[in-house]
């Protein structure tokens, strides 16, 4: 799923509800996470709920591209990290430092129906990977 995908498809829901249960199938479409990825390493610090990432960096033509997985114990930052592996996955590391994340959650109106746990868990998720971008072209 492309965030252009993902853009359209909100655009096309107009009930919350219905949009809550997109982002959710978002994040059942996901490959899955191995359970050895589950560790202290790969977890993602200031969210609510559970959440890992485990991240690969890939030496190209056009410099470091950064990949992911990621999951959760909650179906809604599932769904969220959905959005994320859209965004960022598969992009070089410069791209994902000028991508700003505020920009599109602001564009699908995340922002002001996440409650503030989910919107703290969300930027910590962003934070890392910009984080782990920000090493790669370093």
């Amino acid at each position: 799923m492309t965030l252009d995908e993902i853009r359209e498809n909100f655009a096309f829901l107009d009930d919350w509800e219905d949009r809550y249960r997109y982002v959710i199938e978002l994040g059942k479409a996901l490959p899955p996470l191995p359970d050895n990825a589950r560790t202290d390493e790969n977890k993602v610090r200031g969210c609510a709920s559970q959440v890992w990432i485990q991240t690969r960096l890939d030496d190209t033509p056009d410099g470091p591209r950064l990949s992911f997985i990621g999951d959760s114990d909650a179906h809604i930052v599932k769904g969220l990290i959905a959005i994320l592996h859209a965004t960022y996955s598969g992009h070089p590391a410069r791209e994902i430092l000028e991508t700003n994340p505020e920009t599109i959650f602001e564009e699908l109106q995340l922002k002001e129906h996440l409650t503030p746990q989910r919107s703290n868990g969300l930027r910590s998720m962003v934070e890392r990977l910009r984080r782990e971008a920000q090493a790669a072209v370093a």
